[in-house]
């Protein structure tokens, strides 16, 4: 039975709360200690936005349990992907990633700029990656061999109904052109599973649900604050989990559906084990059939009239005028609209104010974590 943990936490509590659910998931014996780890980072925006990429409390948290249980500091690195419409290079600035890297004395690795990549060939059937990339799959030549932490967060997408642990291995294994496999997106990550499960000795993902974000996601997101954490080996489980937290059937996701078919994992709750709190008790309904003007017409060319015109709009020279549109829909007119008004709200509640009390800039000391007392309410 696999094990997912489901810890309530709170900005006081939550670098501790960390490591509690990292603990009850059993990550110890998920891992290789023996290997380097790899912290994939997920970025998901260039911007800050909440509940859009990895927190700097979850990364920091994940540092400080690795660190206090004997995993030395030269064996961890942290690690990014970079895509066509965000720039890995602003988003580890802006959402505090890089101060915390820094503090901790890590490698900050940015797989697509400082890595070799590699031809691969996997030992089980692929469904799609050997039809989208007929010249070979590559993957960074680093990540063979080491364990693999994921830091998504919980929220929804507009392609895959929610991301979490599977998506994040999306940006860390495929190249920059990895917009390719959107047409066959849920069985690119189930695809990607199989190879993780080969490469890696030791495969885990810690999810972030202290915000969580519904609607047009990855970034165009209302946003609420959830005071959740998640923790597990057995990546469809945990993706599973979090599907029934936003009150989804995880069966109706083809990806986890066909990963739990494949032997993968499991999405069934009845053999996933939830412990911490009863996730009955914190569950909620989110809206995940909406769409920007943006998405529609991504859809529209992976899957509507337009299929016919996907490769000469993605696939050739001409290619980057969809990389501008979704910039100038995003960056200059969704962010300034509407964006920029959320993102002041959240910084007005507790977890914004966690946020802003992170540094900058490297150099600078990361808060004092909170000792839990008796006083203190845990799950």
């Amino acid at each position: 039975m696999a094990r997912v943990a489901l810890i309530q936490t709170t900005p006081d509590t939550v670098l501790d709360d960390v490591g509690r659910a990292m603990e009850a998931a059993g990550y110890t014996a998920a891992l290789d200690r023996g290997a380097a780890t790899a912290l994939k980072v997920n970025v998901s925006w260039h911007h800050w936005y909440p509940a859009c990429s990895t927190t700097p409390w979850q990364l920091d948290g994940v540092i400080r349990k690795l660190n206090a249980d004997g995993f030395d500091s030269e064996s961890l690195f942290a690690a990014h992907n970079r895509t066509v419409t965000v720039n890995a290079r602003v988003g580890e600035r802006t959402n505090k990633h890089l101060p915390v890297v820094t503090a901790h004395g890590l490698r900050n690795i940015h797989l697509y700029e400082d890595e070799a990549w590699v031809r691969y060939e996997p030992k089980g059937r692929l469904r799609t990656l050997h039809e989208v990339y007929p010249e070979g799959v590559r993957i960074p030549r680093r990540l063979i061999g080491a364990n693999i932490i994921h830091l998504p967060t919980v929220k929804t997408h507009v392609f895959t109904t929610i991301t979490g642990a599977m998506k994040n291995a999306f940006g860390g294994l495929l190249f920059e052109k990895r917009h390719y496999c959107h047409a066959t997106i849920h069985e690119t990550l189930v695809d990607l599973l199989m190879i993780q499960k080969e490469i890696h000795p030791g495969v885990f993902a810690v999810i972030d649900g202290t915000f969580a974000g519904e609607g047009a996601g990855p970034r165009c997101m209302k946003v609420y604050e959830r005071n959740l954490m998640l923790a597990g080996a057995d990546q469809v489980a945990v993706d599973a989990t979090s599907a029934r937290l936003m009150g989804l059937d995880p069966f109706e996701i083809p990806y986890l559906r066909m990963a739990h078919e494949a032997g993968l994992g499991t999405a069934d709750a009845r053999e996933i084990e939830v412990v911490g709190t009863d996730i009955d008790a914190v569950r909620w309904q989110v809206a995940v059939r909406q769409d920007t003007l943006a998405s529609r017409g991504q859809k529209a060319i992976y899957w509507g009239p337009l299929k016919r015109l996907e490769r000469l709009l993605l696939r050739t020279v001409i290619a980057p005028w969809s990389y501008a549109a979704s910039r100038l829909y995003h960056d200059v007119y969704w962010y300034n609209a509407i964006g920029r008004g959320r993102v002041r709200h959240a910084l007005k509640g507790r977890w914004g104010e966690l946020f802003q009390r992170y540094p900058s800039v490297a150099g600078h000391e990361l808060p004092v974590p909170v000792e839990p007392t008796t006083a203190t309410v845990r799950s």
